[in-house]
């Protein structure tokens, strides 16, 4: 049975983007409202239970040691931020990213340059295999390697537990950008070594804007200034009156106020959906869908950017047509119900699990009329 109820005319293919809620999420949203809306906060321990729950999710989603080791922040941006300005620099200090990084994994590296750090960047489209080109460009003052798990606009996907090796040889803080990967395909936060982990719920994890998973490793957790403050990352946050108040040793201390509980019950619901269905299976799944996708690209005689080896890819593909107006195409694909992206000067498509290999086919066959 589909788990999603989206108008059957629509081909979704935009999962790296936002994602549609499945059908269990819109339940959980509606009945969490429907509570909310005839009795209140009268059901606020049981929401404190999801909560928990939620924690848990994400430990086993990226097998982090403990749920301890989870928080719930707003977005990706916000977990990075808690990175940056939680640690203790120096000036001539080094941080090593990639030209290509979205934004939100670049700006904040960048902002330190007001404390003396030095950002380098390596431009990925100069390497098929990046990974020992960015450790060329560490040296004895490099204090932290930040990269995304899978890159937003080409979709190439790095060798994380290579990376992490060399991060924890050298003893470099690894921070791991995950929002495109986690939900799609297998991630271990312990297999490769990644101090931080931060991803939305928005994008392929299929939940709401507003919340997001942050793995930090309890030694690492421990050195980073706190930056926010309130009572809800205290020890003992059910204790108003207490005068002696200590941060929590969990993850939790990085989240100061009230939880995002709508956002908590439509994560969960998706979240469940995604570990009942199986990590390995819709990875699979994926992997058929974008073979198809690559097969018509070079049917059509179109230019792939994205990586053809399936280990250097995950749920991105994107491509150009050459010759012609790529970002009007984009725009005359999403007239005719091709929901997708443009991105890289191409077009992305990104399907999850419930594409169909017709879908595909379907999305190519409007693209063909739109190029005669």
């Amino acid at each position: 049975m589909n788990p999603f109820n989206l108008d059957p005319d629509l081909i979704y293919l935009n999962h790296a983007a936002v994602a549609p809620w499945p059908k269990v999420t819109v339940d959980a949203v509606s009945t969490f409202a429907q509570e909310n809306g005839s009795r209140g906060a009268f059901d606020y321990p049981q929401w404190l239970t999801r909560e928990s729950a939620l924690r848990r999710l994400g430990q086993a989603l990226i097998n982090a040691p403990s749920a301890d080791d989870i928080a719930l922040l707003k977005n990706t941006s916000e977990g990075l931020s808690l990175v940056a300005y939680g640690m203790h620099w120096n000036p001539g200090d080094r941080v090593v990213s990639i030209a290509q990084e979205f934004p939100s994994n670049r700006i904040v590296w960048e902002s330190l340059s007001s404390q003396g750090v030095e950002v380098s960047l390596l431009d990925l489209e100069q390497y098929q295999q990046p990974e020992e080109a960015l450790f060329a460009l560490c040296d004895d003052r490099t204090r932290l390697i930040s990269v995304s798990s899978v890159q937003y606009a080409r979709g190439t996907r790095l060798q994380l537990e290579r990376i992490g090796a060399f991060c924890r040889q050298h003893g470099i803080l690894f921070v791991v950008d995950a929002i495109q990967s986690l939900g799609v395909v297998p991630f271990d936060a312990q297999a490769c070594l990644a101090d931080v982990v931060v991803a939305d719920g928005h994008k392929w994890l299929l939940g709401p804007e507003g919340l997001a998973l942050f793995f930090c490793r309890e030694a690492v957790r421990k050195r980073l200034r706190l930056q926010q403050y309130g009572w809800h990352m205290v020890e003992a946050a059910g204790d108003f009156d207490q005068a002696d108040w200590q941060p929590a040793n969990s993850a939790r201390r990085f989240e100061c106020g009230s939880p995002n509980m709508l956002g908590i019950h439509a994560l969960h619901a998706s979240l469940s959906l995604i570990l009942q269905t199986g990590i390995e299976t819709i990875a699979l799944r994926v992997e058929e869908l974008t073979r198809e996708i690559i097969e018509q690209v070079d049917r059509m005689g179109l230019e792939l950017l994205t990586p053809r080896e399936a280990e250097r890819r995950a749920g991105i593909v994107t491509f150009r047509v050459p010759g012609r107006d790529n970002l009007g195409l984009y725009r005359d694909l999403m007239a005719s119900r091709v929901v997708c992206a443009q991105r890289a000067g191409g077009i992305r498509f990104s399907p999850h699990f419930h594409n169909t290999p017709e879908q595909i086919a379907s999305a190519f066959s409007r693209l063909q009329k739109l190029l005669r």
